[in-house]
């Protein structure tokens, strides 16, 4: 305080002296009903103790928060370690019972839907697919680019040690449309050059050779516009990060599989369940009767 500055008294309040005296709290005298007045202290204990700040109340009944960031591992696991420490360590009083909210619960809903979201979405690119192609074995062969790229998608997320979580498996099904898409191209190459009488081995050879550059430069461009997202560090890095990374990883790894074993695979079950066409024999040329 500056030399010459005038003090301030400063004035309690009513509320403030009274908790700062207990005595002269409890010296507070009540009227009952019949008239006759009766100091606070005689009817209460009073005694400081600590207390919340304020009582929450969810449907009628007490709640109390307790909060935590999840830093390093995943919301899942987390939950599941909690939850298993306080089953075995804590002993709630009749009456009580824990629930785990906040991202967990988001988690579990997430989870619920994704359920029942990847099956029809896989039953509708099954059905597509179907409808473009018009044979069950085309269309196995080409559905079998996604777990080609599942592979890879899986490996990544192991190589950066992140988590599986909700947005993990939004890239694999993101993954699973562009490994799809790579694979109907090759497949429809193959076909259409063994319609034009090409024999199998030369149609599969020339169809990898010319849906070279078409796939590769699907799979860069949508692996390289995930670049930014995979080394993210800002806000929203732990829902980016999973996701890109399983793109990334699951293009690379579809994309070579897909030039390599997609055509090995149509050769062999092609071979297997459909003859190769025969050349139509030469029609016996007749010489005119002398």
């Amino acid at each position: 305080m500056q030399a010459g500055a005038r003090r301030v008294p400063i004035a309690l309040s009513v509320e403030d002296a009274y908790r700062r005296d207990l005595d002269r709290l409890g010296s507070i005298v009540l009227t009952g009903a019949g008239g006759a007045r009766v100091p606070l202290a005689d009817l209460a204990t009073i005694r400081r103790a600590d207390a919340p700040a304020a009582i929450n109340r969810e449907w009628g009944r007490r709640r109390l928060v307790v909060q935590a960031n999840v830093r390093g591992r995943d919301v899942g696991g987390f939950a599941a370690d909690v939850r298993k420490a306080v089953e075995s360590r804590v002993t709630l009083p009749p009456g009580y019972f824990v629930r785990y909210g906040g991202q967990f619960e988001h988690l579990v809903r997430a989870q619920q839907r994704l359920l029942i979201v990847v099956p029809l979405a896989l039953l509708l690119v099954v059905a597509l697919l179907y409808a473009s192609l018009r044979r069950a074995g085309d269309v196995a062969r080409v559905f079998a680019a996604v777990p080609l790229a599942g592979v890879g998608g899986i490996l990544a997320l192991w190589m950066r040690g992140l988590p599986f979580s909700i947005s993990a498996a939004v890239g694999f099904i993101a993954l699973s449309g562009v490994a799809v898409l790579n694979a109907l191209v090759l497949v429809s190459t193959l076909r259409d050059l063994e319609a034009g009488g090409m024999a199998r081995a030369e149609a599969i050879g020339s169809a990898a050779e010319r849906r070279l550059r078409p796939v590769l430069m699907t799979s860069l461009v949508a692996s390289l516009g995930f670049v930014p997202m995979a080394f993210n560090t800002g806000i929203g890095a732990e829902v980016q990060r999973p996701l890109a990374t399983v793109v990334i990883g699951g293009l690379f790894s579809s994309t070579l599989l897909t030039l390599f074993v997609l055509p090995v695979l149509y050769r062999l079950t092609r071979v297997r369940s459909e003859p190769p066409r025969s050349s139509p024999a030469a029609a016996p040329r007749t010489e005119p009767a002398a």
